[in-house]
C-alpha cells in the first residue's frame, strides 16, 4: 500500500523485505538505472545478512569503492550496482565512514539487524528526499508524503504553523511539513531508530555541515591564483560530470542556454564521442522564451536538440496534477516548466542532467550583487530620509512605473525589457524601508511579509534566515546571502521542484554542480572570482567562454518563468476565482479572506501584480481541495 502511490519512481519492479521477529517491514520501487537485472533488487540485504537497505538515488563513485574493498579482500560480488558496493561498504567500514567516502544523492533506510537499529540517511545537500514520524506507535518513512498517506488512518492533520512558513517562502522549509508531527530529514543528516522503542525521535547527527564547510573556506589564507583556481575547478567538473554520465540506460541534459546549464553541456560533450541529447522548452512570450538561446548554444556545441515551444493550454493543463506531484503545498512557479522539460526528456532519456546550484554556489543571483551594493550606497542613511525616499517611489502606482519603462520597450531589443518594473520598483521601496542587512535578505526572499496575520490560529516557527549570527561581523553581504540559499532555498525549493518534476515521469535529474567536492570547493575561491563587474559566476562563465562564445551567453538573467499574471486575469482567472470566494475561505477557516480578496481584486484591476502571493494560497486551496476529496 506504501509503496504502490511511488511506482512513477519506480516503475521498472518493487520489493517488499519483512523481518516478523524486529516488526520490521522495508518496501522499494526500482527505476532501473545501473545494473538492469534482478541482481540489483531491492530492498537488498549485505552477505553477512546483517545490514538491509531500500535506496532512491546514485553513488556515483561505486566503481571506485569497489575496487577499492576488492583490494581489501571483498571479491564476492553478485551483480554490478552502487547498492550491492554500498552493502559491502557498511560491512566493512561501518555506517559513517562509509557514507563519508560517498559521492552522490541518496536518501536511504539501512536496518542493522545486529544492532536492532534503523538509519535513515540523506544526502549532503537535500538532493533526495526523505519523510519520517511515528503514527499511531508505527515508525514510518518514505520518499514521498503520499507513501506515509497510504498507512492505515494516517491522521493528516494540517500544521498551521508550517502553513505560515509557506506562506512567507512558497515552500514548507525542513524539517516542517505540512502535516503534523512528520518531518523531512534535514540534508548532510541522518537518524538513529531504535527497533522497539517507541513514539521516540534523537535529534538528527549531522555527518557533513554546509556551515562548518563556508566558514572552513573563508578562513583559507591563500586562495589559488586565478588561472590556477579555473583549472581546479574545470577539473573538478569534468570529474563530477562523467561520474554522472554512467548509466546503462539513455542519458541527456537539460539546456536553457543559461551559464549553468550551457557550461554542463559544454563538459558532457568535451567528454562524449557522439552529441548530447539536450532539451529546451519554449514559450511565445518573448520576456520567458528561452528556446532560442538554448538553440545557439546546441548548435555550437553540436548537441542532439529538441525544443518543444509549450501553448499556455498545455501549460495550464498541468496545474491540476501538481497537488499530487508535490503532496504538500508548493508554489514556485516554475514547477510547470520544469515538469514539462522532463517530460520532454523522458520520451528519449531515462537520465538527464541539469545545471541546477550554480546560482547559490558561484552568485548568480541578482541579490547578491544589488544587495550589496544597494545597502553600502543606503545602509548609512537615517531612517526617516529613506522611508521619505519609498513614499515618493509610491506616489506612483505600479502600472504608472510599467507605463513609464514601456517608453524604453520602444528603444531596446525584446530580451532586456525588464519583466514587470514597476512590482521591482516597489520591491525597492520595501528595502527602502528596512534598518539591517538582514532585514533586507528576508525581504526580498519573503512573500507574505507577514503571514502570522493571513494564517488563522498560527505562529510562525523560527527558522534559520532570522538566526542574528550568520550576520555578524560579516564583511561582504553576498556571503551569507549565498550560504543561506545553499542550506534553505536550493534543498527545499529548487531540488524538491527537480526531484518531482522529474520523478513524476520517471526521470532521474542529476546535479553535477552540487557534488560536494564542488560545493566545498567553491567556499574557498575568493568572492571576487564569482562576483565582478555586476555580474554573478564569474569563474564558471571563464571556463564556459573557452566552450562557447561570449556573445551566445552574455544576455540578462531570465530565470524559468510563466506569464503567470497575465494567466490569473485571463485563462486561470475561473479556476482560481472557484478557490478564492470569501465564504469557502472562511468556511474552510485556515486563511483569513480580507487580504486575500484585497490583492486578488487589485491584481484583477490591474492595479498591482500579485501573481506570486495569489499562486502560494491558489496552491494552498488546490492541494486542499485535493486533500479532502
Amino acid at each position: 500500500r506504501m509503496t504502490a502511490p511511488l511506482i512513477h519512481r519506480g516503475p521498472d519492479e518493487g520489493g517488499i523485505w519483512i523481518d516478523p521477529r524486529l516488526n520490521i517491514a522495508l518496501g522499494h520501487r526500482r527505476l532501473s538505472i545501473l545494473d538492469l537485472t534482478m541482481e540489483g533488487h531491492q530492498p537488498m540485504v549485505s552477505p553477512s545478512g546483517r545490514w538491509v537497505i531500500v535506496y532512491n538515488g546514485e553513488v556515483y563513485n561505486f566503481a571506485q569503492l569497489r575496487r577499492e574493498l576488492e583490494n581489501r579482500g571483498r571479491n564476492q560480488w553478485k551483480g554490478h550496482s552502487d547498492t550491492e558496493v554500498m552493502l559491502v561498504a557498511f560491512e566493512e567500514w561501518g555506517l559513517l565512514e562509509s557514507i563519508q567516502k560517498f559521492v552522490g544523492m541518496f536518501a536511504f533506510a539501512l536496518l542493522d539487524r545486529e544492532e536492532r537499529v534503523l538509519y535513515l540517511v540523506r544526502d549532503r545537500l537535500g538532493i533526495k528526499p526523505l519523510y519520517y514520524g511515528w503514527v499511531r506507535g508505527s515508525f514510518l518513512f518514505g520518499s514521498e508524503l503520499k507513501a506515509l498517506k497510504a498507512f492505515p488512518n494516517f491522521p493528516g492533520l494540517i500544521d498551521r504553523n508550517a502553513l505560515a512558513l509557506y506562506l512567507r517562502y512558497n515552500y514548507i522549509p525542513a524539517p516542517f511539513t505540512i502535516y503534523q508531527g512528520i518531518s523531512k530529514l534535514l540534508p548532510g543528516t541522518f537518524l538513529k531508530v531504535k527497533v522497539r522503542d517507541q513514539e521516540t525521535i534523537e535529534p538528527p547527527i549531522p555527518y557533513w555541515s554546509a556551515r562548518e564547510i563556508a566558514e572552513k573556506g573563508l578562513l583559507r589564507i591563500k586562495p589559488d591564483t586565478e588561472k590556477d583556481s579555473i583549472e581546479k575547478l574545470e577539473k573538478l567538473l569534468l570529474d563530477s560530470i562523467s561520474l554522472r554520465m554512467v548509466a546503462d540506460v539513455p542519458l541527456g541534459a537539460f539546456l536553457s542556454g543559461g551559464i549553468d546549464s550551457s557550461t554542463v553541456v559544454s563538459l558532457m560533450q568535451k567528454l562524449s564521442s557522439r552529441p548530447i541529447k539536450t532539451f529546451t522548452i519554449g514559450f511565445q512570450e518573448d520576456a520567458y522564451n528561452e528556446a532560442r538561446d538554448a538553440r545557439a548554444v546546441a548548435r555550437h556545441l553540436g548537441t542532439e536538440h529538441t525544443e518543444l515551444y509549450v501553448t499556455p493550454e498545455e501549460a495550464r493543463a498541468v496545474i491540476p496534477r501538481l497537488p499530487d506531484l508535490y503532496d504538500e503545498p508548493f508554489s514556485d512557479s516554475s514547477q510547470i516548466p520544469t515538469y514539462l522539460v522532463s517530460q520532454l526528456a523522458r520520451q528519449q532519456v531515462v537520465v538527464s542532467l541539469s545545471g541546477d546550484g550554480g546560482d547559490e554556489l558561484f552568485g548568480g543571483y541578482n541579490r547578491y550583487f544589488l544587495g550589496r551594493s544597494f545597502w553600502k550606497k543606503t545602509g548609512w542613511m537615517p531612517g526617516p530620509l529613506k522611508k521619505t525616499a519609498a513614499g515618493i517611489i509610491e506616489c506612483f502606482s505600479p502600472r504608472q512605473w510599467d507605463s513609464f519603462f514601456s517608453w524604453f520597450d520602444r528603444i531596446l531589443p525584446g530580451k532586456f525589457h525588464p519583466r514587470n518594473p514597476g512590482e521591482k520598483i516597489y520591491k525597492l521601496a520595501d528595502i527602502l524601508r528596512v534598518s539591517s542587512p538582514q532585514e533586507m535578505y528576508l525581504t526580498l526572499i519573503s512573500h507574505w511579509k507577514e503571514p502570522g496575520l493571513v494564517v488563522n490560529d498560527s505562529e510562525e516557527p523560527f527558522t534559520i534566515p532570522f538566526d542574528p549570527y550568520l550576520w555578524a561581523n560579516q564583511q561582504d553581504l553576498s556571503l551569507p546571502m549565498m550560504f543561506l540559499d545553499l542550506i534553505t532555498y536550493l534543498p527545499d525549493d529548487i531540488l524538491t521542484k527537480v526531484d518531482r518534476a522529474s520523478m513524476g515521469v520517471s526521470l532521474e535529474a542529476r546535479v553535477p554542480l552540487l557534488d560536494h567536492r564542488i560545493v566545498e570547493y567553491s567556499w574557498t575561491l575568493p568572492l571576487e572570482m564569482k562576483l565582478r563587474n555586476g555580474q554573478g559566476k564569474w569563474i564558471l562563465r571563464q571556463i564556459l567562454y573557452q566552450y562557447v562564445p561570449k556573445e551566445l551567453i552574455e544576455r540578462p538573467k531570465m530565470g524559468f518563468g510563466i506569464p503567470l499574471d497575465k494567466w490569473l486575469r485571463g485563462g486561470l482567472r475561473e479556476w482560481a476565482g472557484d478557490l478564492l470566494p470569501e465564504k469557502r475561505l472562511s468556511q474552510e477557516g485556515f486563511f483569513n479572506p480580507v487580504p486575500i480578496r484585497k490583492m486578488w481584486e487589485e491584481h484583477q484591476s490591474g492595479e498591482r501584480n500579485w501573481q506570486n502571493q495569489l499562486w502560494d494560497v491558489l496552491m494552498f486551496q488546490a492541494w486542499l481541495e485535493k486533500e479532502n476529496i
